[in-house]
């Protein structure tokens, strides 16, 4: 079949749709049910997608030239490719797309408008049913979110699939010596520190975690900062003065956004992580974390309890004083520590990128034979 895929989600700074549409783009041309795969932003085609995830000041001169060029042509001109399937991986269909196959990756601006800026909230209102109306197929990441699907957009059952995402083999336990040099570079201790890696939106509750892990006692949390990784975000000027009171106190460290290079030493290096997210469409980072051999902790709320399949310890993010309690527990318990860890490697381990891209591959065959 011939399968064009959008890739407007790629950029030098991957979110986690980022990394969903990069994983399908390398790998769906090595399927032996994938005749072609052609690759657009917008009406733009992209030779080769991997260019996007350069930053202009890393592009080849030639490409940057290239890109001033074709963004002037797309102006003047319409262009419809010719495909099987097409593909939007993230939430959804390019305007040209009569019909195809669209991922929605969870309902959070439906759910919780007010925590997305409005300018978000009115372009997913106007997208939305109009991929909907088009979309023979849908896919979720998990069970979750494929039942919301249904009961809030109206739509039949068959139309929709769930495909959970995949965890890449870079993330996996690192001995001192292999996370060192990139601790060094960001100043981290060597000796363990908690971690979050997560934008800084609302959602995220990562102002809960921070009101958490001040309640530790301060031995606690002068062994074990809070090292607090992730891009901008949104709607969070409260929780920017947070973080800067707990870095001049020296128990928060701020990292900002960490390239994909640096995560998987970021995340091994830790001695807990925790994820207080209230809405997730699947929960990549304590997957990685969990794959790290790092012992996790997440929200019990949304999908998160469906996919950590038992691997993470659940708690309720907005009661804080619990959350304190859980989160000094597991720092004090080693052998909680320990034991976790194991459960997550085997718990992470379940997931593959591969198994993501021949399940999707399947449901683009549901869709030509439509």
């Amino acid at each position: 079949m011939r399968v064009v895929l959008a890739v407007d989600a790629l950029s030098p700074q991957l979110t986690g749709i980022g990394r969903y549409c990069w994983e399908l783009a390398r790998r769906l041309p090595a399927d032996p049910a994938v005749r072609s795969v052609e690759f657009y932003v917008g009406t733009e085609r992209i030779a080769d997608p991997a260019s996007l995830l350069l930053s202009r000041d890393r592009a080849p001169q030639r490409f940057r030239k290239l890109s001033g060029l074709l963004r002037k042509a797309r102006r003047r001109q319409k262009v419809i490719p010719v495909a099987d399937v097409v593909h939007g991986p993230n939430y959804h269909l390019p305007n040209w797309a009569e019909n195809g196959v669209v991922t929605i990756h969870d309902l959070s601006v439906i759910k919780f408008p007010e925590m997305h800026p409005a300018e978000r909230v009115l372009q997913f209102e106007r997208e939305f049913q109009r991929t909907l109306d088009r979309a023979s197929q849908i896919i979720t990441d998990c069970e979750t979110i494929r039942r919301e699907v249904v009961q809030l957009a109206g739509v039949a059952e068959t139309r929709v699939t769930a495909v959970p995402l995949g965890i890449g083999p870079e993330f996996a336990p690192l001995s001192p010596a292999e996370r060192r040099p990139v601790l060094g570079r960001y100043g981290l201790p060597l000796t363990g520190y908690g971690l979050t890696v997560s934008s800084l939106e609302p959602r995220k509750r990562i102002d809960r975690l921070i009101l958490a892990w001040s309640e530790l006692p301060r031995p606690l949390r002068d062994m074990y900062p809070l090292v607090i990784a992730g891009a901008k975000g949104w709607h969070n000027d409260r929780l920017h003065s947070m973080i800067a009171d707990g870095e001049a106190e020296g128990w928060i460290i701020p990292l900002g956004f960490v390239p994909d290079a640096d995560l998987p030493a970021v995340y091994a290096g830790a001695s807990l992580f925790v994820y207080p997210s209230i809405y997730e469409g699947f929960g990549l980072p304590p997957l990685e974390a969990m794959a790290s051999g790092v012992p996790t902790i997440v929200a019990a709320a949304s999908c998160l309890p469906e996919v950590m399949k038992g691997g993470a310890k659940l708690v309720q993010p907005e009661d804080i004083d619990d959350f304190a309690t859980a989160i000094a527990e597991a720092l004090e318990n080693a052998e909680w520590r320990s034991e976790a860890a194991s459960r997550g490697i085997q718990v992470a381990g379940s997931y593959s990128w591969q198994d993501c891209v021949n399940q999707t591959v399947q449901v683009y065959e549901k869709y030509t034979d439509h």
